[in-house]
């Protein structure tokens, strides 16, 4: 039985850990954050939830439509979202496209996109697989032989004799871990193809209107979901038209990437303000809310995927996978994880 360190709960590493586990090997996932998710990511807040992350996702590929209607319980948490016919906006406001027909069903997790991915990880964390809150700050071969990896936290917690390891991570980070562990990890043979690919960052603004009146059909625009030609924003959503959600005003404001880019170090409170006056230009919705926050994403959304569907050094044991290696979408995560567990369960036989 080999065992696997998985470094990364997103899509694909949990992709991955799942399949690995129901071929027999023994898997460990170790993700930094309080819960799985990724970038599929849920932020619970007193006025409701905000996917601050991923929006929805569609299924083209027949193994992911498999995975999303098969496996139990899956199907109750993955629901059509129409997004009241998405808009097309230019930069003030004015509607270019009223509807954008949707050539792909839309779908969304519920109560929260992070839904889907934690009810992937319950057999995980059952056989308590999946290591919370631990932040893998190197890698080192044992001392014993030199064949097995130990995982070493940045909480001073040393995990021993994994057979593989696989960074589920984004590729910059994925990078710096295997240069900062050092030989022989730092030799990892696909490091030379990772460099080419490109991710841009994603500022996310999250807003609530509690005091709207639910005697009101909306405030502001009668749309749910807009795609914007504005400089600072590239997507507007609101989050209370998604099935299973509270039904409080809230909505999601993701910045263009370009936008992101030139202000990636700037102070929250400055993009806060400035993301709150291109909804207000967008939407017309010129009240106070009454819940605003801000989140970064450094590595949001492929640019210039690698090409591949993952990467794997024999000599080494170690891999890779991840959305970077083929887009975008929350499928390739899902696709480049599915590759590299079936190559490895295929090697172990």
């Amino acid at each position: 039985m080999k065992h696997t360190a998985v470094i990364g709960a997103g899509m694909a590493g949990i992709s991955l850990a799942r399949t690995l586990m129901q071929a027999g090997h023994q898997v460990s996932v170790f993700e930094k954050s309080h819960g799985a998710g990724g970038r599929m990511a849920t932020r619970n807040t007193p006025y409701g939830h905000f996917d601050h992350g991923v929006q929805y996702f569609t299924i083209r590929d027949p193994q992911f439509m498999h995975a999303i209607t098969s496996v139990p319980g899956t199907p109750e948490i993955c629901r059509p979202w129409s997004a009241n016919a998405v808009r097309v906006l230019d930069p003030l406001g004015r509607v270019i496209e009223a509807p954008l027909p949707l050539r792909e069903p839309h779908f969304v997790a519920a109560p929260g996109m992070n839904s889907l991915l934690r009810h992937w990880a319950q057999p995980l964390e059952t056989a308590q697989a999946l290591h919370l809150e631990s932040q893998v700050q190197f890698l080192r071969q044992s001392t014993v032989g030199g064949k097995s990896w130990d995982m070493v936290c940045s909480d001073g917690a040393v995990h021993t004799g994994f057979d593989h390891v696989v960074l589920a991570i984004p590729h910059v980070q994925a990078d710096y871990l295997l240069r900062q562990s050092g030989a022989p990890a730092a030799g990892f043979a696909g490091l030379s193809d990772m460099a080419d690919v490109e991710v841009a960052p994603c500022w996310t603004l999250m807003l609530a209107f509690p005091l709207a009146q639910p005697t009101m059909n909306h405030l502001g625009p009668q749309w749910n979901a807009a795609r914007s030609t504005h400089h600072r924003v590239a997507w507007i959503c609101r989050e209370s038209s998604k099935p299973g959600r509270s039904s409080v005003e809230r909505w999601t404001v993701q910045a263009s990437a370009q936008w992101s880019q030139h202000h990636l170090e700037d102070d929250a409170e400055r993009v806060q303000a400035k993301l709150l006056k291109a909804f207000s230009e967008l939407t017309g919705i010129r009240a106070e809310p009454g819940f605003a926050r801000t989140h970064l994403w450094r590595y949001a959304k492929t640019v210039k995927p690698l090409g591949k569907k993952h990467l794997w050094d024999p000599r080494l044991n170690i891999g890779v996978c991840g959305d970077w290696l083929l887009g975008h979408r929350v499928e390739d995560a899902f696709v480049s994880g599915l590759s590299l567990a079936l190559h490895l369960a295929d090697k172990s036989h």
